[in-house]
């Protein structure tokens, strides 16, 4: 097969096995709320719950990432996968809180196959397809689609037990497959004189702090709404857990499958453009999102007059909606960042800046529980990623934007 022919395989196989890691990364969110009136779990209990896979997928991606430019992605991802195979056909068998978390752990390194495939597709490519290439592998992130695709109608049809059964025997086959169609270049790895410390000097760049910044808002929020939007329609508008799921795809399906789209575009117009313009539409969607359901009473000649102030399911889902795609190319474009600044070290960087977006969608359904049990007002969990937001754009604004003119035609793509 000629070098293309390797990296067009490369890239259907990597992007295959990503989306089956999410939808395994996920799973939580849809079979969490069965499991949570069984155990009569509190809003922060099903967050922790939830989360728990998530931050060990966070945990592992700064050295999976190293690996990977040390041995290479397809060995590493090979591992990986089989490691959670066990692990997620014995969740069917747990019995207590602390089983699912530990439990959890295990399957949640799955969400680390993102800081193999993204330098090990990256390094197939030329660089100016490079975020073509990882947006078309980051759109693996559709798998939390397909978990509310699948899930629930396995939980309706044969319980929730099944849904582990299902998803142990989808990951043992996507393991043979990846093998099969992927291929190794020793050309990509990183020359063997190059030690791990000397890899980890990353972590004293600036710039790689700021791209934590952003990929914890871009991605960790889009995981941390994955985990909650099937509670918070349960909850919130009272919706079958069918509907709910199908719902909840409307954020998780473009966040997931136009991070394509934000790689091509961050090709085009360059990774700052983008990154700034997702988070005015971000900020823009978390404001209103953020606004509770609200009766106000307002005393007029007539007498009192009651007012319903609130978004409805439609409006509710619209909003959804957009921000999954301004996620998607957030996502995108902050990787596009990386794949610039750093072309021999873009697995190590990558997990860096993984193991940042993943301690966000780890943190958050935490912090989302925590406020709802709190507070007791379920939009709590949009006015907190709103503040996150605000912060990121004044971070923006002050290093990147301040004497730039992005309103201009003219002006010239701007990479930090």
């Amino acid at each position: 097969m000629t070098k293309k022919g390797q990296a067009l395989s490369v890239l259907i196989a990597s992007t295959f096995a990503f989306t089956v890691c999410f939808m395994v990364w996920m799973m939580f969110a849809v079979i969490g709320i069965p499991i949570q009136k069984t155990l009569g779990l509190n809003s922060t209990e099903f967050g922790l719950m939830t989360a728990m896979p998530v931050l060990s997928g966070s945990l592992v991606r700064v050295p999976l990432g190293i690996w990977t430019d040390k041995y290479g992605g397809r060995i590493v991802m090979t591992v990986l996968m089989a490691i959670t195979v066990p692990a997620i056909w014995f969740m069917a068998y747990a019995t207590e809180l602390w089983h699912y978390l530990m439990i959890g752990l295990v399957v949640g390194l799955a969400g680390g196959s993102f800081s193999v495939g993204t330098p090990y597709v990256a390094r197939w490519f030329p660089k100016a397809k490079q975020g073509f290439a990882m947006g078309i592998f980051g759109a693996g992130n559709a798998g939390a689609a397909v978990n509310k695709f699948l899930a629930p109608a396995l939980v309706v049809g044969f319980g929730w037990t099944m849904v582990p059964h299902v998803y142990a025997a989808i990951m043992l086959g996507t393991v043979l497959l990846f093998w099969f169609f992927s291929y190794s270049d020793p050309s990509h790895l990183v020359p063997s004189h190059i030690k791990f410390k000397d890899q980890l000097k990353a972590l004293k760049d600036p710039k790689v702090l700021k791209y934590c910044q952003f990929y914890s808002i871009v991605f960790g929020g889009y995981v941390a709404l994955s985990l909650w939007m099937v509670h918070y329609y349960v909850g919130e508008y009272g919706l079958d857990i069918r509907i709910a799921a199908l719902l909840a795809a409307c954020f998780s399906l473009p966040g997931g499958v136009l991070r394509a789209v934000g790689g091509w575009m961050s090709d085009k117009y360059g990774a700052h453009d983008v990154t700034w313009w997702v988070l005015w539409v971000a900020w823009i969607c978390l404001f209103l999102l953020s606004y509770p359901q609200t009766d106000l009473t307002i005393n007029t000649i007539a007498g009192p007059q009651t007012f319903h102030l609130g978004l409805n399911v439609y409006m509710f889902t619209i909003l959804m909606f957009v921000l999954g795609i301004a996620f998607a190319f957030g996502k995108a474009s902050v990787f596009k960042y990386i794949s610039n600044d750093y072309p021999t070290n873009i697995g190590t960087v990558s997990g860096i800046v993984g193991l940042a977006g993943g301690m966000g969608g780890f943190l958050l359904p935490i912090m989302f529980g925590a406020l709802v049990d709190l507070t007791g007002i379920r939009s709590s969990a949009f006015m907190l990623m709103y503040a996150v937001v605000w912060v990121s754009l004044i971070w923006m604004y002050w290093t990147d934007v301040r004497g730039k003119n992005l309103l201009s035609d003219n002006s010239p793509a701007v990479v930090a």
